[in-house]
């Protein structure tokens, strides 16, 4: 099968697209077909081994999983023993932190996928489970949010932050949320009630008070947190030593601050796919490239401008 393999930690140059050995499935898992992949921060971290701490579990000097690729959608091929809950020809999408999926075929445990809503396209559920899972995972198994609290929502244009504005919205909060100017309008039209723009306004002087801080983007000071919320969530970073240092200062302090990394699981993404089925998410796909721009997808990605989610798709046609 073809797929995108990285034997050496770099940039997007270093992957390679080339034949490797289809997976064999195993006991819990499933073979999925591949038919569409989104990119993820998560992705280019572990293509480049980056922050370094990583390493020990990808792989200290060189990479233990010759396949990139985190998020995906596609039709299950084969089924392991102990699967109930799938069935040869079931429409899926999951993720595989281990990496994998960007490939013809992923081999994947089935606790880490769920079903595709009927009439759902594939790209549409290959955007959900990294960017989706994460956001709310941050509202609501770390923020505990309750309906009626007001949120603060940092990068809220991006991946994970254009959920993360829809889902504080379903679980009726008032969001505020942080962008460029360019994409004020953008963030409103997905359900923010308030939009602050970083290019126009110094975000490390805002005064407003909200009861949870979700920042996606990560350059929030511990102090910000303090000023401005009860509460605060940490989901992005943009270096090592600013998180190291947020929570430093928040380990001698009594604010409550979460750090944390999404953990893939069936029951959020059905939750995820529901509200995806129902209309009440909107996923927002700035581009989409062919499998083989793979190492373009990463790099645009890496800019750190994206506006929603970027989609990679296979060739596929429906019989």
């Amino acid at each position: 099968m073809k797929a995108f393999t990285k034997r050496i930690y770099g940039g997007p140059e270093v992957l390679q697209l080339e034949e490797v050995a289809k997976p064999v499935v195993k006991n819990h898992h499933i073979l999925v077909k591949v038919i569409a992949n989104s990119a993820n921060p998560a992705d280019s971290h572990i293509l480049r081994g980056k922050p370094f701490l990583a390493r020990f579990s990808f792989g200290l000097f060189k990479p233990k999983q010759l396949v990139l690729g985190t998020d995906f959608s596609g039709i299950v091929e084969e089924v392991g023993t102990n699967v109930t809950a799938f069935n040869i020809g079931d429409k899926v999408f999951g993720e595989s932190i281990e990496g994998g999926a960007f490939a013809e075929y992923i081999c994947i445990k089935s606790r880490v996928c769920a079903k595709i809503p009927e009439h759902i396209d594939f790209s549409i559920m290959a955007s959900i489970p990294v960017a989706a899972q994460t956001a709310y995972q941050a509202l609501i198994t770390n923020g505990k949010l309750q309906n009626g609290e007001s949120v603060l929502i940092n990068g809220a244009s991006g991946g994970v932050g254009h959920f993360a504005v829809q889902i504080a919205k379903i679980y009726g909060a008032k969001v505020s949320a942080i962008c460029s100017s360019k994409n004020i309008d953008f963030v409103k039209s997905i359900g923010a009630d308030n939009v602050i723009a970083y290019d126009k306004v110094n975000i490390h002087e805002l005064n407003d008070n909200y009861d949870i801080i979700i920042d996606t983007h990560g350059n929030l000071k511990h102090a910000d947190y303090k000023r401005m919320g009860k509460r605060g969530v940490i989901v992005g970073f943009t270096t090592m030593s600013h998180m190291v240092s947020v929570l430093f200062k928040n380990a001698l302090s009594k604010f409550p601050i979460s750090q944390f990394t999404a953990e893939a699981n069936t029951q959020d993404l059905e939750i995820l796919a529901s509200l995806v089925k129902d209309n009440k998410i909107k996923v927002h796909i700035e581009k989409t490239y062919q499998y083989t721009q793979i190492p373009d997808a990463i790099t645009h990605i890496e800019k750190l401008r994206t506006r929603g989610k970027v989609v990679m798709v296979w060739n596929w046609k429906e019989d």
